[in-house]
């Protein structure tokens, strides 16, 4: 008698275990697959221009061509038609999509990269000329991207999208203040 008790029980445990491991498993499952679902704020082609790129200045360059593109996507829907995109196409691949949300992540993220990388080179070679110039370049872009950003927050409803939104024109801003304390440019021969 006691045996089928005993027996009833290590099949009730058994069960338990046995869901409980699963919803473990699911649960990992789902995690690996919201992790490989991230969204990643360059194109591939926009990465290789980046890694192809050297010297600070021309990095910066690339870093601005790839804010644009977002900043185009978010105010022309008719831009991937446009001949500039078309010629642009096989260097720098189609036009990022997304939401609105989506895509000012990513160009926030585009201008913490490019703050990082001024701010890395600027450690690693504090006397270079190449760092003002790339700093004066990615101050006037953003000058013109804080002009399209601003008009935006008036639009704006989603949380997500006014956080993303607002960390862009945060980074605009900080940029626009580290330039502005740069020496002025030395003036041409």
């Amino acid at each position: 008698m006691n045996h089928q008790i005993f027996s009833k029980r290590r099949g009730a445990a058994f069960h338990i275990l046995n869901a409980f491991i699963s919803s473990i498993l699911l649960a990992s499952v789902a995690a690996v697959a919201a992790i490989n679902s991230q969204r990643d704020h360059l194109m591939p082609q926009e990465v290789e221009l980046i890694r192809e790129a050297q010297e600070l200045d021309k990095r910066t360059d690339v870093f601005i061509k790839a804010a644009e593109r977002r900043l185009l996507s978010l105010t022309d829907p008719h831009a991937a038609r446009s001949k500039q995109v078309q010629k642009d196409l096989e260097k720098w691949g189609e036009l990022p999509k997304g939401t609105r949300a989506e895509l000012l992540s990513d160009l926030s993220k585009i201008l913490d990269e490019a703050i990082t990388n001024i701010d890395d080179a600027s450690a690693r070679a504090p006397e270079s000329k190449l760092l003002p110039k790339a700093l004066r370049k990615l101050s006037e872009a953003s000058t013109g991207f804080l002009a399209q950003l601003a008009p935006m927050r008036t639009d704006t409803q989603d949380a997500r999208e006014r956080e993303a939104l607002e960390q862009a024109i945060e980074n605009v801003q900080e940029i626009v203040a580290a330039a502005s304390k740069l020496p002025p440019p030395p003036a041409k021969k």
